[in-house]
């Protein structure tokens, strides 16, 4: 199975993509929150390669095309941020604020779960960049001497729960605040979670993608104190 798999350039690509549509068809077709079209797309690449008993690098010769198009992607969510910056303006201080305090309650709650578990150096600083994109994340985890293949994998498990459960916290804690909902998302779930917030509206996108980039230069400050607590 490997060897003719291999013969095609675009496979992982092809199985991507089938997944993540299949995951959307769900998703409308039942409308619920654990029909993530990205969850199902994780789980149907797994089943594939796991039945299929494929190798994951044979894979990933096709899958990581899809990688290439993750920066241009990220760039792009400057364009929603310049058409508010007139609301960013108005709000600066909250969202200083927010942002100060959605990434100070990632390090603080990773930290407090490490003692409580009774868990290692190496594996508590793994965890600290939980919250921000894959990009920054796998740099703080290895510049701290964390586990950078489980720091990928929590980052993208993190995400798709951000995704998933961001609406029902919102209804659940009465939050109607279309710049309190960016925030949350962008800080909390990175770019899984931007993908929620464009959904919800051009002012949740927005604040959202600007979490992710300040989020992320604050947990890179931040985590680098917080690696010295344990």
């Amino acid at each position: 199975m490997n060897a003719l798999l291999s013969d095609s350039i675009f496979w992982g690509a092809v199985l991507s993509l089938l997944g993540y549509e299949a995951g959307l068809l769900l998703k409308r077709k039942f409308k619920m929150a654990v029909f993530n079209p990205l969850l199902i797309g994780v789980i149907c690449v797994i089943g594939v390669l796991a039945v299929g008993h494929i190798d994951y690098d044979s894979y990933y010769e096709g899958g990581k095309y899809i990688s290439y198009l993750l920066t241009p992607a990220t760039v792009c969510l400057a364009v929603p941020l310049y058409e508010q910056m007139g609301l960013l303006r108005k709000n600066l201080k909250a969202v200083a604020a927010g942002l100060i305090s959605g990434v100070l309650a990632s390090l603080v709650s990773v930290f407090l779960l490490a003692k409580l578990f009774g868990l290692d150096h190496a594996q508590y600083v793994t965890l600290l960049p939980k919250s921000i994109t894959t990009a920054i994340g796998m740099g703080v985890s290895e510049e701290l001497g964390g586990i950078v293949t489980i720091t990928v994998a929590v980052i993208i498990i993190t995400g798709i729960l951000g995704n998933m459960i961001g609406e029902v916290v919102f209804k659940i804690f009465h939050i109607q605040e279309p710049v309190a909902k960016g925030l949350s998302l962008g800080a909390s779930s990175h770019a899984i979670g931007t993908a929620k917030a464009m959904e919800l509206g051009p002012v949740e996108g927005a604040m959202s993608s600007l979490a992710i980039a300040v989020a992320g230069l604050l947990t890179v400050i931040g985590a680098s104190v917080f690696a010295g607590f344990m």
